[in-house]
């Protein structure tokens, strides 16, 4: 492991990419304290206070790294990407223009990531105009409406700072959205996936710190040792995969030879990564939101009247605002699988690779190629796809489950996306290492992993 690591900065152009890489997620980590123009900075320990008594506003927390509770230039975070990138996917199956896009190769991919772009400041704007109009509800969408009692603007909302505040998110999202772009071109690993990474990492001192003050000092180590066994499964199940043999028939052309290797279709136990649980924790937000728009009239003092608007936010106070509910947990379980399996048939299409290796001559042994083979592959994915779904369906539910109920109620929620936080980091570490792994082994450089 030390050897490997001083090989890393043996290499100039690696030691280079590392660097740059360190430095675009140090500007980053910046970025998320700079406060956005208008605000009433004194009120913004109110709100940080106030985060972990909201599940919704702790999920945010975590993808922005802590700048939504800062309310921060960056305050949006990667999500308004994350969430573009993922449309643009689910397009391309339903709209043959982009599909003919995405087999164009580098030209075609150019299109695809411009587009992602505009859809992703267009989901910016709408995004922060929300985020805008339930803070000046005193941010009672995070709480099914149990106002957080902020106010950020110190009461003097106009349509002036709605304008500043939604150009500064939505022009903190564009640079974020470079910075992603710039860490992939000049860096190492994928930009978009590291700043992710360092969001959700640099939460987790300040929820294990929760533990410790609530509920001491053994109740934090006995967390951190399921933080790591956690890991380790993770690890384990991350490297996993069905390794679908394939063979190519030799062929003669003029006095050379070609074909005849033999290779493997490589099928991941869990293809999707952490995207389903990334979705599946956006469309349980959405309930959130919708019941912070809703004009809801409470109840006279003896019970009588109350619209059903209020009864809607009553029941998603009840039931959303908090990721530790039996109807929040069982909700999450299913999005994550069902996601999970939308997901990896996007990743993989057995039509389409059945195709391809029918087309370069190769065939899968004892598998005819064509239709037999292709209905071969999509067989292979669903029972793959199975143990991997419900393995990132545990790792989400279970410590949500566990620390939520058995924690006081501020730690239980910091670390109610415990596992989607290990999910995430473990993911992002092993793509990044495996890069700089090849990396390293062009140049006769021992790597990390070991195969």
């Amino acid at each position: 492991m030390l050897s490997s690591m001083k090989n890393m900065f043996k290499v100039e152009d690696l030691r280079n990419k590392i660097l740059f890489t360190l430095f675009m997620i140090v500007l980053y980590r910046l970025g998320s304290h700079v406060p956005v123009p208008g605000i009433d900075v004194s009120t913004l320990q109110t709100l940080q206070d106030s985060s972990s008594d909201s599940g919704a506003l702790e999920f945010l927390r975590l993808f922005s790294g802590g700048a939504i509770t800062r309310f921060s230039v960056f305050a949006l975070g990667v999500m308004p990407y994350i969430t573009s990138s993922i449309i643009m996917q689910i397009l391309a199956v339903v709209i043959p223009k982009l599909e003919q896009w995405q087999q164009q190769g580098a030209v075609g991919q150019r299109k695809i990531t411009q587009w992602t772009r505009y859809l992703t400041v267009a989901i910016a704007v709408m995004q922060s105009t929300g985020l805008t109009f339930l803070f000046n509800q005193g941010g009672q969408g995070f709480a099914g409406g149990n106002p957080l009692d902020v106010d950020l603007f110190g009461g003097r909302y106009n349509w002036g700072r709605v304008v500043i505040v939604v150009i500064s998110l939505t022009a903190g999202t564009a640079l974020i959205m470079w910075m992603g772009e710039l860490i992939t071109q000049r860096g190492i690993g994928n930009g978009m996936s590291l700043l992710i990474f360092a969001s959700v990492v640099s939460t987790l001192p300040a929820s294990f710190g929760a533990v410790r003050a609530e509920s001491g000092t053994v109740v934090m180590v006995a967390v951190a040792l399921m933080f790591i066994a956690v890991m380790v499964a993770i690890v384990f199940v991350e490297q996993g995969q069905r390794r679908i043999p394939v063979q190519f028939a030799k062929r003669v052309v003029g006095r050379r030879q070609y074909g005849g290797q033999n290779t493997y279709i490589p099928l991941k136990v869990n293809a999707s990564g952490v995207i389903p649980i990334i979705f599946a924790n956006s469309m349980l937000y959405l309930p959130v939101m919708i019941a912070s728009v809703l004009p809801a009239e409470a109840p006279a003092a003896d019970g009588s009247g109350g619209n059903w608007a209020f009864r809607f936010q009553e029941f998603v106070d009840d039931h959303f605002s908090r990721g530790t509910s039996a109807l929040y947990l069982a909700f999450y379980g299913l999005l994550i699988i069902a996601f999970s399996y939308f997901y990896a048939a996007i990743q993989f299409d057995p039509h389409k690779r059945a195709d391809e290796i029918r087309k370069q001559g190769g065939f899968i042994p004892g598998i005819r190629p064509g239709p037999q083979t292709e209905r071969y592959l999509a067989r292979i994915l669903n029972r793959i796809t199975l143990p991997g779904a419900l393995f990132i369906a545990f790792v989400a539910l279970v410590p949500a489950a566990v620390l939520g109920r058995t924690l006081d109620t501020d730690a239980g929620i910091q670390l109610g996306f415990f596992g989607t936080s290990i999910l995430i980091a473990v993911g992002v570490a092993l793509e990044t290492m495996k890069q700089i792994d090849s990396q390293l082994m062009m140049r006769n450089y021992e790597g990390f992993l070991k195969s």
